[in-house]
């Protein structure tokens, strides 16, 4: 007969992995961390193209082991078109959540030719913490240039988010079935 097992506990820290791409597409404005970068041609996509939101909201739902973006938010469904990404990482926060986490940090990286986020990383940054609800010493945000990878007409996201069980104890779902 094989060993009893013990039910799971709930891990103290998840993990989630993300990542997005689009091209860029002119007369489209380019949005990169809900922040609107002056540049002539934006990114396409079925919503607002936020390579970066995308990415992080990607990475989040995956932390909780709940369906990915393009699940949720199918690029089929017309009620999405030109959408603000900060939306879909509402609906991710709200997910996280309930499943009794809290963000403990995030890290990104960007990938395109042009516009430099450099100049641009500070603001992306504060536009985050408030958009995450965390410090904005808690999320990292690096770029590089796509050197030989023929990508030049796109940018890319991958964004890491470390999850830590919330401090305020029992999460939602555990508290409507005590009800």
């Amino acid at each position: 007969m094989p060993p009893k097992t013990k039910p799971a506990a709930a891990s103290t820290f998840r993990i989630g992995y993300g990542w997005d791409s689009h091209e860029f597409k002119a007369g489209v404005p380019l949005k990169i961390g809900g922040i609107a970068l002056d540049h002539p041609k934006g990114l396409g996509g079925h919503s607002d193209g936020d390579v970066l939101l995308h990415a992080i909201t990607d990475a989040l739902l995956g932390a909780v082991a709940a369906p990915d973006i393009g699940t949720l938010f199918s690029p089929s469904d017309p009620q999405w078109k030109g959408a603000d990404s900060a939306v879909f990482l509402e609906e991710a926060l709200r997910r996280m959540k309930d499943a009794g986490y809290e963000i403990a940090n995030v890290d990104s990286t960007l990938i395109l030719a042009e516009p430099k986020i450099g100049p641009h990383a500070g603001r992306i940054r504060q536009h985050l913490s408030k958009l995450l609800g965390i410090d904005s010493g808690q999320i990292g945000i690096k770029a590089k240039t796509p050197e030989g990878m023929g990508t030049d007409n796109a940018a890319i996201a991958h964004a890491a988010v470390l999850l830590q069980k919330s401090s305020s104890g029992e999460h939602r779902s555990q508290k409507k079935r005590d009800r």
